[in-house]
């Protein structure tokens, strides 16, 4: 299974930047995909973005334009640039693999969360 470090959320006002990193380890043999996920208050976990290795990376709506997704490969490690936040931008963000561990058994694991607050 894979374990996540999870770092860069905190408060930032309306208008702000903030930069999510995620770095995954563990018995890993490839990564399929690597994303951002996001959870507020009372709502359903949402797909942010996420970025097939090979593939075509997906955004949300809300945040196409303003929110970027990248990833280091050999860190296995996702980030996820947030510009022009906005209040309804507010939310626990959870990043998110998946793949093949060591042993050849598929997997899908999630990180801890980092809390990202947008005041107006």
């Amino acid at each position: 299974q894979a374990q996540f470090v999870e770092s860069g959320g905190g408060l930032v006002q309306a208008g702000g930047s903030l930069r999510l990193s995620c770095a995954a380890s563990g018995s890993i043999f490839s990564i399929n995909a690597m994303g951002w996920y996001r959870q507020a208050p009372g709502k359903q976990r949402e797909l942010v973005a996420i970025m097939p290795t090979g593939g075509s990376t997906k955004y949300a709506d809300s945040v196409k334009g303003r929110f970027t997704i990248s990833r280091d490969n050999a860190k296995n490690t996702v980030y996820l640039q947030m510009n022009s936040l906005k209040p309804e931008d507010t939310a626990v963000y959870y990043c998110n693999a998946e793949g093949a561990t060591t042993s050849l058994s598929w997997f899908s694991s999630w990180g801890q969360g980092t809390q990202v607050a947008v005041s107006s």
